[in-house]
């Protein structure tokens, strides 16, 4: 990620990724909130929470060249379990609105990775968002089809901007082995440090 004008519009990529973890986020029942993800920190609860801080921190970038996103909590906590798909869709779309002038995408801003155009800092936030949408949707279960155009997108911020070792003092794990043929989600998982054969011990069983 070194060009900046080589890096597409994250925007209409970052609106589909934020529509697809919104659908999950709409399809996680009660009892699965205290079930692991392949993201060993968060359990379901948490990893909504992390979603909904996030959406939040993002939208808050815009407001100005130091942004107010890394004094956003990280997580929100507290959250009935009805009110995460409102919280979320809220989140979303103050922050499609903050990001909706041109001229954010070039100038420098402060997100909770560092200082960069607005145009690298989004396409982060698309590849973090679509890596948890993948979280969610192994965490719960999920059999529906998952946005090919975001995956691809995510995977190819990632594989630029986060290198395949000495990730000692990232919030990522080493790059694992995807299987085979696995798809793209599955290995934008891999490149996570994620496990991409994991699977919930609840839907294994079944």
């Amino acid at each position: 990620m070194n060009s900046t004008p080589e890096i597409p519009d994250p925007r209409p990529v970052y609106a589909r990724a934020t529509a697809q973890a919104a659908t999950l986020i709409a399809a996680v029942r009660p009892e699965q909130l205290d079930g692991p993800t392949p993201c060993s920190e968060y359990d379901v609860r948490s990893l909504l929470g992390h979603l909904v801080s996030g959406a939040r921190r993002i939208a808050t970038v815009p407001e100005g060249s130091e942004g107010k996103g890394p004094d956003v909590p990280e997580w929100t906590a507290g959250v009935p379990a009805e009110q995460w798909p409102e919280l979320y869709e809220d989140g979303r779309k103050r922050m499609i609105a903050a990001w909706e002038s041109d001229t954010v995408m070039d100038a420098v801003v402060t997100v909770p990775w560092g200082r960069m155009p607005g145009r690298i800092a989004l396409s982060g936030s698309v590849m973090e968002t679509a890596g948890h949408t993948w979280d969610l949707a192994r965490a719960i279960g999920w059999s529906g089809e998952l946005d090919e155009e975001v995956a691809r997108f995510a995977l190819n911020t990632a594989q630029q901007a986060l290198p395949a070792e000495g990730r000692e003092h990232m919030p990522f794990g080493e790059v694992q082995q995807a299987p085979e043929g696995a798809d793209t989600y599955a290995r934008l998982a891999a490149w996570l440090g994620r496990d991409p054969q994991w699977r919930s011990p609840h839907t294994a069983q079944q």
